[in-house]
């Protein structure tokens, strides 16, 4: 008989009081040896609590204030840290949407639906207890598959969810079956206002842009602005060519780019073209720099 590890651990992020209760309640009947250590109700809280408690398992609601389930998980794939416990396995939380549904299903990445049904949570859970039983084999791995897999360690666990989630976010990135709507205009010139005045930054002097509390740093040759402008609202607003993510919080523009430079650990770093900053490279972006 398969024996699965005492007293695991779970967060649970959700913004609907009653949804959270119904679904800690049906984990307590059907895991009842599942300590549930965290229950948020935002992205940010999420975030912020499974990087210090550290759970085995997070359910991530899809949609909250502020960060959404999936931004969470990639933020925290982002910051979780090398020499710690596995990356923790992920079960995405979503009201009925057949397209984000064929996302998680095209990712093989596990969700469930609201309001969350026994037999399908009890279905969730056998699996969560066998994965982490094999010490967290590749969600993607078939039921007969992921018996015979090897344990894996915690840097590969983590290198697989962030193929995963790269993966997913650009699956639910295509556009859906409803009519598309027109794509935003791309940005020419920034408007950053500083008391009375507006100063006009020309786009192509942008040589990256930094996400700073409610605001982003615009960064030229000569100085920097603060704009009012969320970055998942500048982002649409870019041309993806000429503008990298390289981080959830920092966006550069590719041609001020010098080199990439990867440490012994695998981080990557980059040096810009006379800048003497340097800016980080996060797990998520790191598949852009790649020798031709």
């Amino acid at each position: 008989m398969t024996t699965f590890p005492s007293a695991p651990t779970a967060l649970i992020a959700e913004d609907e009081p009653l949804l959270a209760a119904h679904l800690r309640r049906e984990l307590g009947r059907l895991w009842p040896e599942l300590q549930v250590v965290a229950q948020v109700g935002d992205g940010e809280s999420a975030l912020r609590q499974a990087l210090t408690l550290r759970p085995q398992v997070c359910f991530l609601d899809i949609r909250m204030p502020g960060l959404s389930g999936l931004e969470a998980a990639e933020a925290l794939a982002e910051d979780w840290p090398d020499d710690v416990a596995a990356f923790p396995l992920l079960v995405f939380v979503t009201a009925y949407d057949q397209y984000a549904v064929q996302a998680f299903e095209r990712q093989a990445v596990d969700y469930l639906l609201k309001p969350v049904a026994a037999p399908r949570l009890a279905d969730c859970v056998l699996r969560l207890k066998t994965r982490l039983a094999l010490g967290a084999p590749s969600a993607q791995a078939s039921p007969a598959a992921a018996a015979a897999a090897a344990p894996a360690s915690g840097a590969e666990e983590l290198a697989r969810a962030v193929e995963q989630l790269r993966a997913l976010a650009a699956s639910l990135a295509l556009p859906g079956s409803a009519t598309p709507s027109a794509p935003p205009r791309r940005l020419e010139v920034i408007q950053a206002q500083v008391g009375h005045t507006v100063h006009l930054v020309p786009i192509d002097e942008v040589i990256y842009f930094e996400a700073a509390d409610k605001y982003v740093r615009v960064v030229t040759a000569e100085r920097e602005h603060l704009i009012r402008t969320a970055m998942r609202e500048l982002l649409p607003q870019l041309d993806a060519q000429r503008f990298w993510q390289v981080h959830r919080g920092t966006v550069v523009q590719v041609r001020w780019i010098e080199r990439a430079v990867r440490d012994e650990a695998g981080r990557i770093s980059l040096s810009l073209r006379g800048r003497p900053q340097a800016l980080s490279v996060s797990r998520l972006y790191a598949h852009l720099f790649k020798g031709m």
